[in-house]
């Protein structure tokens, strides 16, 4: 192997397989945001799974990888260990062109991701940039992703995030935007049941860091969300857009 050129090896239980952008709560434009979007499932949602196996290469700014790993998520106990059960596959490529620049693509065969539906298995496709500014006294993130969810059996759905964070001294300031094509927001014997529908929601918040000890902050935060539906939903969600907002403490290093 050269200069520029390395193979790893990669083993979790629980863990992550490469598939995805980097999960939210490991990206620095989401990792402050206290809520999970709501294109986790399109995007990283197989980031806590119960057996891993993963190998890669990578040369220079370019990293190819697949993994084998358990597709279920894990249920609803969770003090306790899911068994493993390696049925599902992945494959990324990823292309850092510049330090501030990280490019990834990735497929993945997902068997019976959800509980409550274990006869769907997923075809997931996504795709995701980041772009890094360094700041004199802090850092300044965006990412823009894409996810595909090719239900089998069930519909393709689609869904979209853009999303941005900026911290300076004591100062952290967020912002995320997301459209979502969900087709669960109906039950039988709803005649709606099954169809879908594309769903946004748009979030803007802020925190800020009071030192308690040496490389220790304890943050004071607060979001506000505002969603955006179809009229179609309008008699079961109400005619105004749905709003909520939040208050956060953190503690971070």
């Amino acid at each position: 192997v050269g200069a520029d050129m390395s193979v790893f090896g990669y083993v979790g239980y629980p863990g992550e397989p490469a598939l995805g952008p980097p999960t939210f709560m490991h990206r620095f434009s989401g990792m402050d945001d206290p809520a999970a979007p709501i294109s986790h499932h399109w995007l990283d949602s197989t980031h806590i799974t119960y057996g891993v196996l993963t190998a890669g290469f990578v040369d220079g700014n370019w990293k190819i990888e697949g993994s084998a790993f358990r597709g279920r998520e894990p249920d609803q106990f969770r003090w306790n260990f899911d068994p493993v059960s390696l049925d599902s596959a992945s494959a990324r490529l990823s292309w850092n062109p510049t330090s501030d620049w990280a490019l990834q693509i990735s497929y993945g065969f997902i068997k019976s991701p959800e509980q409550l539906e274990p006869d769907v298995d997923q075809h997931r496709l996504t795709a995701s940039a980041s772009y890094n500014v360094p700041l004199d006294h802090g850092n300044w993130q965006t990412s823009f992703a894409w996810g595909r969810n090719n239900n089998q059996p069930g519909h393709a759905l689609d869904a979209f995030l853009l999303e941005s964070a900026a911290n300076w001294n004591r100062h952290t300031l967020f912002f995320r935007g997301e459209n979502a094509a969900k087709d669960e927001l109906f039950q039988p014997p709803s005649p709606l049941a099954g169809q879908v529908f594309r769903v946004s929601a748009f979030s803007l918040g802020y925190v800020y860091d009071i030192p308690v000890a040496e490389h220790l902050g304890l943050g004071l935060g607060a979001m506000g969300t505002i969603d955006a539906l179809p009229g179609t939903l309008t008699p079961a969600y109400g005619g105004t857009s749905p709003a909520s907002y939040m208050l956060c403490t953190r503690l971070k290093s």
